[in-house]
């Protein structure tokens, strides 16, 4: 199988302190413990109380047995019940699973697993070894917008596939929204892009109008990834919360303090020339509140000595009193979240996006003042896949996925215009091209010499006979462009596959249309493909 590896840096819309961390072999301090190519974390699992385990492992065996998870998932629980570390990543509860990087980052967990495993054969650490590979849902999100749609490829477009579920009045966690009747339409439609696949079959199981977003998600992965033994939780429920609650009561209790380090670790940020991703203004907190009577999930903020959810006024004493009784009423926000999980769970590495390690610098010092450690944090698998019939187009233009990505589809089909027109026509721009500039050179050398006004007027008008020579260039391309059709529709084809509305693959395009396509397969290849060899970018061809 060809694979390239390419800087993370070709994909756009990076922060700096993301690509920093992704090119340094030393970690970045205080922001983070580890590195792209970090090995430690592998021999270290977090201690946890034996009773905290036993209770973890049972809630988690609830769950996934009513997900229908396989014997090797369920093995894993127990694995975990007797101190096994975890390698954990998550996401929102989308639609069919979301888009690639879902089944990025469930790869990457898995093979992580398979690394903190000494002595282990690859093949025989599926399922099993001292760390097991946990996908945590975002249930708790409340953007119904990310999460309600899915791209799916045809031939020669894209299709998005939206739930057109009716908006909440209020902010509900969007796990827990039923599909209801409108599904049945969704996948009628996605049966015409992806149907007659045993992964269609997989959509139609978990994806039922009783199902809710976060049920639907749930039995999908777990199914996908059966075989590799993968846990899933949703950490939403009453039971986890009670379980994590030690978290939530400091964030309460240790407001000030906790919004006092995020200052000044924003403040060090700044100074160091990054940006912080979460804003902390003065006197917000690291919590939601979960309506009592709506569901709705609002931001609870502090004020002279108060809290506030909306319009309600909430003591401390209020609040703790809340945790002690419904705990699930509290919601961590994005910074509290990772040592929420971490605190719930012996994670021995955090699996993560872009935007999602770059959160870990500010929740650094959570992790710090809460748990008195902090998580290594890795990135996931980052990748284009490259279809046998897109690998033929590039390899006929001479083409990389760098040239995809780093042109836009005009100047790169002028580019190949240009390339494809006969070779007396290249010689002849070449040459002219060539004459134009050596006199042009000349003639500014000579009028320099005899005035400097002269020669600056000299500059300005070679300026714009070289734009003339440059101008017909293009038009040469542009006719060479019209009369071999072929070439833009194949620039149409790369760009619509490989980087679609000018945003990653990854990012855009549903995992489950792959997997419909390439089938299990498909699933072994990304695992293998999640190694630290490559920090950066993967073009894996298919």
């Amino acid at each position: 199988m060809k694979v390239d590896c390419f800087p993370i840096s070709m994909l756009p819309r990076q922060s700096r302190l993301f690509l920093d961390y992704a090119s340094s072999h030393d970690p970045i301090t205080p922001f983070y413990v580890s590195t792209p190519w970090s090995q430690s974390w592998a021999n270290a699992i977090p201690a946890q109380d034996p009773a905290h385990s036993t209770t973890l492992a049972d809630r988690l065996l609830e769950q996934n047995q009513s997900w229908n998870a396989g014997a090797k998932t369920l093995a894993n629980i127990e694995r975990l019940r007797q101190g096994a570390g975890a390698v954990v990543s998550g996401q929102q509860v989308a639609l069919f699973g979301g888009p690639l990087f879902t089944l990025l980052k469930a790869a990457t967990i898995i093979q992580r697993a398979q690394v903190a495993n000494p002595g282990v054969p690859g093949e025989l650490a599926r399922g099993g070894g001292n760390a097991v590979p946990i996908f945590w849902l975002a249930t708790e999100d409340h953007d119904l917008a990310e999460a309600d749609h899915v791209t799916l490829p045809s031939r020669h477009a894209l299709h998005t596939l939206r739930l057109h579920l009716e908006q909440p009045p209020d902010s509900r966690p969007v796990g827990a929204l039923p599909l209801g009747p409108g599904i049945t339409a969704v996948l009628d439609r996605a049966a015409e892009l992806i149907g007659g696949t045993p992964e269609f079959d997989l959509l139609t199981a978990a994806y039922t109008p009783d199902a809710t977003f976060a049920s639907s998600f749930a039995r999908l992965i777990a199914a996908t990834f059966a075989d590799y033994g993968l846990i899933v939780i949703d950490a939403s429920t009453r039971a986890f919360h009670a379980l994590a609650a030690p978290v939530l009561r400091h964030a309460i209790t240790d407001a000030s303090a906790l919004e006092s380090a995020l200052h000044t670790r924003d403040k060090l940020l700044a100074e160091r020339g990054y940006h912080s991703q979460v804003l902390v203004a003065p006197g917000s907190s690291l919590l939601f509140l979960l309506d009592e009577t709506t569901g709705a999930r609002v931001p609870l903020r502090r004020k002279n000595g108060s809290w506030l959810a909306g319009k309600t006024t909430y003591s401390t004493p209020d609040l703790l009193s809340v945790l002690d009784k419904t705990p699930e009423r509290l919601s961590p926000n994005a910074l509290l979240r990772p040592v929420f999980q971490d605190f719930l769970l012996p994670t021995q590495a955090a699996i993560g996006g872009p935007a999602e390690i770059a959160y870990f610098a500010q929740s650094q010092v959570l992790y710090q003042a809460i748990l008195g450690r902090t998580t290594p944090v890795l990135p996931r698998l980052s990748a284009t896949l490259i279809e046998p019939s897109i690998a033929k187009v590039l390899e006929q233009h001479e083409l990389s996925l760098s040239d995809i990505l780093s042109s836009h589809p005009d100047e790169l089909a002028h580019r190949l215009g240009a390339r494809s027109m006969p070779v007396e026509g290249k010689r002849r721009l070449a040459a002219t091209g060539n004459v134009l500039d050596d006199e042009l050179d000349a003639l500014i050398a000579w009028t320099d010499s005899l005035d400097p006004a002269l020669g600056r007027s000299a500059r300005v008008s070679a300026s714009k006979m070289r734009y003339q020579m440059n101008r017909l260039r293009r038009l040469a391309a542009n006719v060479q462009l019209q009369r071999d059709a072929s070439i833009r529709r194949h620039v149409d084809t790369l760009s619509f596959n490989l980087f679609p509305d000018r945003h990653p693959q990854e990012r855009t395009i549903g995992g489950i249309a792959f997997l419909a396509r390439y089938g299990a397969p498909l699933l072994s290849t990304l695992v293998e493909q999640a190694t630290q060899d490559c920090p950066g970018h993967k073009a894996i061809y298919l």
